[in-house]
């Protein structure tokens, strides 16, 4: 992979993180989603790119700093399983509330899913600016050392 293709993965795999909290956004606001995010660090897009060995992420960037994305990348997805038993797994409605028509989630769950959600936006300000971090890392570095 070239320093550019790498360099435009790296922009991909931030872009794709938070295109996952728009989509846990909005959850919290009600909305539908088809397709939520894995719960899995390494089953999301930005998994998918981190723990590829094909683009040696750790190899470029450092095992410290390599490390160290993980370790908040892990917290992320720690975090935002929270979020997910609470609107995938939770989300189990009642005979009662069945039988009344009434959906959705308790008020007390909602509530512990925003203050959830609070949480995770600061995880992922972390998680960014470690990512940009490795950006610019990677823009330093020789074109000889992606091949």
């Amino acid at each position: 992979m070239t320093k550019e293709n790498t360099i435009e993965s790296i922009k991909k795999a931030r872009e794709a993180h938070i295109l996952q909290m728009d989509k846990i956004a909005a959850i919290i606001n009600g909305e539908n989603i088809d397709n939520p995010t894995a719960v899995s660090k390494k089953d999301c897009d930005f998994g998918h790119w981190i723990y590829d060995d094909s683009n040696h992420v750790k190899r470029l960037i450092g095992s410290q700093f390599y490390e160290k994305l993980d370790r908040q990348h892990e917290q992320w997805h720690f975090e935002y399983f929270k979020i997910y038993e609470i609107f995938v797994t939770g989300n189990k409605k009642g005979l009662l509330s069945k039988l009344l028509g009434r959906s959705g989630i308790d008020t007390l769950e909602l509530d512990k899913a925003k203050l959830y959600y609070s949480e995770l936006k600061a995880t992922t300000e972390e998680l960014l600016k470690v990512l940009a971090a490795a950006e610019r890392r990677l823009g330093a570095l020789s074109e000889a050392k992606f091949n």
